[in-house]
């Protein structure tokens, strides 16, 4: 039995007493890292761990927590910062070769040099020591400015005085210290991920065609280019999320279920905390990582999460260039010349050697030239270029909106900082407070494009994409195509806070990725413009199945924590629900019981028939059949176009309902049922096998299984695992449900919230928060939260870590 002394002490921080028990471990059983070390000069800050390694930090001012809050991500996640400060380096070429793929948490380049290239660009230009030196609003504020010193010399401050232990970068040259620049290059970077820093590899090396090459148009069809290129629902940037006002609780308080859905290895990841400076700050949640703030948390008044906007959030001017100057553009007749931007890199080859490859990026006043744009190519002919505009470039206000957020009282304070900071990129906000208020807002900086500016200067290519997508493709060579400014704007040629499409009160207000057209679905929005998002179209299975789900819990009334819990964790494939019937009953009616795959071949399928009917329409671990729909539902997809798929199409009136009644007629299908029973039989997996036994992680050797399932199906509880027949089905989960969180209020002023972050706080294989939290979330369970003081100090793992400068 593990003998654990407690011993108590006070340690004051900025005039508050904070009375706590050190805990003192036996050496083997001690978390890796931390010690407790006596307060010197410099900053300092007070962290106290509880259960699941989830910190207390405690500074007496944005100083000193960023500081602490610097040192614990640091302590946790050290080779995965390192790892990223070496991307916002423009190194890792240097470090790991150029046609190696980073991990894409700070930008879609597909290889490291695409990435540097893209990286030191940023750099040279000085774009974030420019953004640093305006005054706020409009540029960072003071506290924000603090926060990020703190966090870089608290990260600074671990790695002079710990050793690594991770595996991952123990022995590495590229873990250096970094700067408060490098916070905040960081924090730049993130609110880039929806625009420019989505379409990296276009802008990296750009030159003009042959002066005899002809235009060519777009991609063969733009519009479809255009929806890949910006449809949420497909990657790993999605989430869940919904508020319930008052009038559907037991107590009529708010209440709240956040579930991002993110990636589970990489820079990505969620981290968990509380951050505290008494008398001015009190919030706890997850953190992206690198970030000095809460991203999507609680306090003791409210709680608020995001989900990622359908808000286009760049666009592009197309231009002409002057005859016989590529270089040079024309605006209203007069000719502007390009600047040019050589960019150097260091690039290790396989011999190990380093050489320098240089680049040229052409930049307009609009922003970068552009030869690409996802599958979109984009000729520079002798005649136009593009080039990208991307407001968010200008914006480093990310950390001040994170702020006001944890500083916010309730629904009306969440407005407020939102109004005020204006630094969201690309993510809806979703609310709720204990007077029982809810909120729904797509608050995001978005280029200033209205439909009329859309309809007056859209290109040929623009009219394609714009009504698709929502990206805008203007004429640049007319003034009067310019962006424009809202009054209520911070920044110029972006749209202001009162054209945000936002949802007050409502019984519930859900987002799954999709538009805020439906938000609740009983009180539709629209008459917001094209390039938040779209109206009266078809809702991805995973909005329809959460709004069915959170319209039913709103409708039974009576709500607690609990039920949240029971959704998050009720794994309903909404997919399954629509179809699996059909499916068993035209499984059984296929003759012979055979069906014909996509190579020609006749497939015994009659097993599966039986394996359908009896699937319990869930994705729990142990789900049998979950397996084989999951399969067949994936290969029907590619296989069988949109408007084939349903017998009943979608009607704007049903938008929830339809479409739905699976057309089992469609040839597709039996070549879909054998193709999925075919690759399950050749990995050597049962048709009926549990599903638990096939989507797992594994953590120092142990597998440990996982519920959830695709986006395709509609599940709640997203979680993707990549297909690798040869290696017998399923690899390890890539991403899915990360920080979740459960939140509500009983008037007591310490919330009742219930968090889980599904891979733990720690990457590092050593450490005991490795995979902890992983082995509840495959239990179905989540963590009490401990907010307040007395509930901090009864935690029976409370370690107490006073760590300061040397």
């Amino acid at each position: 039995m593990l003998l654990i002394r407690h011993r108590l002490r006070a340690l004051t921080v900025g005039g508050l007493v904070l009375l706590t028990g050190a805990t003192a471990l036996p050496a083997s059983a001690a978390a890796p890292d931390r010690t407790d070390r006596p307060s010197g000069g410099g900053l300092s800050a007070v962290i106290r761990y509880t259960e699941y390694g989830i910190p207390h930090i405690v500074g007496k001012d944005y100083a000193q927590l960023g500081f602490g809050q610097g040192w614990a991500q640091a302590a946790d996640q050290v080779c995965t910062l390192a790892d990223g400060f070496v991307t916002l380096r423009g190194e890792r070429s240097r470090h790991f070769g150029g046609d190696a793929a980073p991990d894409h948490s700070l930008s879609s380049a597909r290889t490291n040099l695409s990435s540097d290239l893209y990286f030191r660009g940023l750099r040279e230009a000085k774009t974030v020591e420019k953004l640093l030196e305006r005054p706020a609003p409009v540029g960072p504020s003071k506290q924000a400015k603090e926060l990020m010193r703190g966090w870089a010399a608290g990260y600074n401050a671990w790695l002079r005085q710990n050793k690594i232990t991770d595996p991952a970068c123990r022995t590495a040259d590229w873990v250096r210290p970094v700067t408060a620049l490098d916070v905040a290059r960081r924090g730049h970077a993130i609110t880039q991920l929806g625009g420019r820093g989505a379409v990296v590899d276009g802008t990296t090396d750009t030159r003009p065609q042959d002066k005899k090459a002809s235009r060519v148009a777009g991609s063969p069809d733009p519009a479809k280019a255009s929806r890949e290129l910006f449809d949420r629902r497909g990657n790993d940037m999605g989430s869940n999320a919904v508020a319930f006002s008052g009038s559907t609780t037991a107590d009529g308080r708010g209440l709240l279920l956040g579930n991002p859905h993110y990636p589970w290895q990489g820079g990505r990841r969620f981290w968990q905390s509380q951050l505290t400076i008494p008398g001015e700050l009190d919030v706890a949640g997850g953190s992206l990582l690198g970030m000095p703030v809460v991203t999507i948390g609680h306090n003791a008044d409210m709680a608020w999460s995001h989900t990622v906007a359908t808000g286009t959030a760049m666009s592009l001017y197309e231009l002409k260039t002057t005859p016989g100057d590529p270089y040079s553009y024309l605006v209203d007749g007069k000719p502007e010349r390009m600047t040019e931007r050589a960019v150097t890199v260091p690039v290790r080859g396989k011999d190990g050697r380093t050489t320098e490859v240089t680049r040229t990026q052409w930049w307009t006043r609009f922003g970068p030239v552009t030869t690409r744009l996802g599958n979109i190519p984009l000729p520079w002919t002798a005649g136009s270029v593009h080039t990208i505009v991307d407001p968010n470039v200008a914006n480093l206000r990310i950390t001040d909106t994170f702020l006001a957020l944890g500083k916010a009282r309730g629904v009306r304070g969440v407005q407020d900082a939102l109004r005020r900071t204006q630094g969201l990129p690309w993510v809806n906000t979703i609310a709720a407070d204990s007077r029982g208020h809810s909120l729904y807002t797509q608050s995001q900086v978005l280029p200033r494009v209205t439909d009329a500016l859309a309809e007056r200067c859209s290109t040929p290519l623009g009219r394609q994409t714009f009504p698709a997508s929502g990206l805008a493709v203007l004429d640049g060579s007319r003034r009067d195509c310019a962006l424009g400014d809202d009054p209520d704007a911070l920044q110029p040629g972006t749209f202001g806070p009162a054209a945000m499409p936002t949802l007050v009160d409502a019984p519930y207000a859900e987002n799954s990725n999709d538009s805020p057209w439906l938000a609740n679905a009983d009180r539709p929005l629209t008459g917001y413009p094209r390039i938040f998002g779209d109206v009266g179209t078809a809702r991805s299975l995973r909005t329809r199945g959460g709004i069915e789900d959170v319209a039913a819990m709103a409708k039974r009334g009576k709500l607690k924590v609990a039920d949240l819990e029971r959704q998050q964790f009720a794994n309903r494939a909404p997919a399954g629900d629509l179809a699996a019937t059909d499916v068993a009953k035209a499984c059984a009616a296929l003759p012979g019981g055979k069906a014909t795959g996509s190579d020609g071949k006749a497939v015994d399928v009659s097993a599966a028939c039986d394996a359908l009917a009896g699937w319990d329409r869930t994705v729990k671990t142990g789900s049998r059949g979950a397996l084989l729909f999951d399969r067949f539902w994936r290969a029907l997809l590619d296989t069988v176009p949109e408007e084939r798929l349903w017998r009943v199409p979608f009607s704007a009136a049903a938008p929830v309902t339809t479409p739905n009644t699976l057309n089992t007629a469609d040839p597709g299908f039996a070549k879909a049922l054998a193709d999925a029973v075919g690759e399950l039989r050749a990995a050597g997996i049962a048709l009926d096998a549990p599903l638990g036994e096939h989507q797992f992680v594994v953590r120092n050797g142990k597998r440990i299984p996982v519920s959830g399932g695709t986006d395709a199906l509609g599940i709640w509880n997203m979680i993707e695992a990549r297909w690798d027949a040869p290696r017998g089905g399923y690899t390890e989960v890539g991403h899915g449900s990360s920080y979740i969180q459960a939140v509500g209020f009983d008037g007591s002023g310490c919330p009742v919230a219930r968090t889980l972050l599904t891979y733990g706080q720690s990457s590092n294989p050593l450490s005991p928060h490795y995979s902890d939290q992983t082995e509840l979330f495959s239990a179905g369970r989540m963590v009490k939260s401990r907010f307040c003081e007395k509930d901090i100090l009864a935690s029976p793992k409370l370690e107490v870590v006073r760590v300061s400068e040397r």
